[in-house]
Protein backbone atom coordinates (compact mmCIF):
# COMPACT_ATOMS: atom_id res chain seq x y z
CA UNK A 1 0.00 0.00 0.00
CA UNK A 2 1.42 3.41 -1.36
CA UNK A 3 1.45 6.15 1.43
CA UNK A 4 0.87 9.55 0.54
CA UNK A 5 3.43 12.10 0.16
CA UNK A 6 3.18 13.58 3.19
CA UNK A 7 3.32 10.26 5.55
CA UNK A 8 6.61 9.63 3.21
CA UNK A 9 8.36 13.09 4.16
CA UNK A 10 7.34 12.85 7.81
CA UNK A 11 8.84 9.57 7.90
CA UNK A 12 12.05 10.72 5.76
CA UNK A 13 12.45 13.79 8.41
CA UNK A 14 11.96 10.83 12.02
CA UNK A 15 13.91 8.44 10.35
CA UNK A 16 16.68 11.07 9.66
CA UNK A 17 16.92 12.53 12.83
CA UNK A 18 17.20 8.94 14.83
CA UNK A 19 19.41 8.07 12.34
CA UNK A 20 21.54 10.82 13.44
CA UNK A 21 21.09 10.65 16.74
CA UNK A 22 20.31 6.96 18.23
CA UNK A 23 21.44 5.25 14.39
CA UNK A 24 23.94 2.58 16.58
CA UNK A 25 20.64 1.65 18.16
CA UNK A 26 18.74 1.07 14.79
CA UNK A 27 15.42 2.95 15.55
CA UNK A 28 16.00 4.35 12.59
CA UNK A 29 14.89 0.86 10.71
CA UNK A 30 12.22 -0.10 12.41
CA UNK A 31 10.11 3.57 11.71
CA UNK A 32 10.87 2.85 8.23
CA UNK A 33 9.25 -0.82 8.82
CA UNK A 34 13.14 -2.90 8.14
CA UNK A 35 12.31 -4.71 11.85
CA UNK A 36 15.20 -7.39 10.76
CA UNK A 37 17.35 -4.70 9.80
CA UNK A 38 16.45 -2.78 12.76
CA UNK A 39 17.26 -5.85 15.14
CA UNK A 40 20.75 -6.59 13.42
CA UNK A 41 21.51 -2.85 14.23
CA UNK A 42 20.23 -3.48 18.07
CA UNK A 43 22.10 -6.62 18.79
CA UNK A 44 25.27 -5.14 16.66
CA UNK A 45 25.19 -2.46 19.01
CA UNK A 46 24.43 -4.37 22.35
CA UNK A 47 26.59 -7.18 21.69
CA UNK A 48 29.63 -4.94 21.15
CA UNK A 49 28.93 -3.25 24.34
CA UNK A 50 29.19 -6.02 26.29
CA UNK A 51 32.61 -7.36 24.33
CA UNK A 52 34.07 -3.60 24.85
CA UNK A 53 33.45 -4.04 28.62
CA UNK A 54 34.88 -7.68 28.54
CA UNK A 55 37.75 -6.23 26.71
CA UNK A 56 38.37 -3.18 29.28
CA UNK A 57 38.08 -0.93 26.63
CA UNK A 58 40.07 -2.92 23.80
CA UNK A 59 37.02 -3.03 21.30
CA UNK A 60 35.93 0.44 21.73
CA UNK A 61 35.56 0.88 18.27
CA UNK A 62 32.82 -1.75 17.06
CA UNK A 63 29.48 0.44 18.83
CA UNK A 64 31.44 3.50 17.07
CA UNK A 65 31.05 1.68 13.82
CA UNK A 66 27.42 0.71 13.90
CA UNK A 67 27.07 4.37 15.13
CA UNK A 68 28.74 5.99 12.06
CA UNK A 69 26.50 3.31 9.75
CA UNK A 70 23.56 5.09 11.64
CA UNK A 71 25.06 8.77 11.30
CA UNK A 72 25.54 8.16 7.78
CA UNK A 73 21.97 6.84 6.77
CA UNK A 74 20.06 9.53 8.60
CA UNK A 75 22.59 11.89 6.67
CA UNK A 76 21.29 10.22 3.19
CA UNK A 77 17.84 10.59 4.50
CA UNK A 78 17.95 13.62 4.86
CA UNK A 79 19.30 14.74 1.72
CA UNK A 80 17.07 13.18 -0.06
CA UNK A 81 14.12 14.75 -1.74
CA UNK A 82 10.49 13.41 -0.64
CA UNK A 83 9.69 11.89 -3.77
CA UNK A 84 13.89 9.99 -4.55
CA UNK A 85 13.03 9.08 -0.31
CA UNK A 86 9.44 7.47 -1.05
CA UNK A 87 10.89 5.98 -4.20
CA UNK A 88 13.80 4.19 -2.43
CA UNK A 89 13.18 3.34 0.88
CA UNK A 90 9.01 3.28 1.01
CA UNK A 91 8.29 2.05 -1.90
CA UNK A 92 11.69 0.41 -3.44
CA UNK A 93 12.43 -0.99 0.11
CA UNK A 94 16.08 -0.36 0.16
CA UNK A 95 17.01 -1.62 3.54
CA UNK A 96 20.82 -0.48 3.97
CA UNK A 97 22.02 3.14 2.72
Amino acid sequence: MAESGSDAAEKKILAGILGILLGSLGVHKFVLGYSQEGAIMLGLTLASWVLTFCTFGLTFFLPLAVSVIGLVEGIIYLTKSDEEFAATYIEGRKPWF
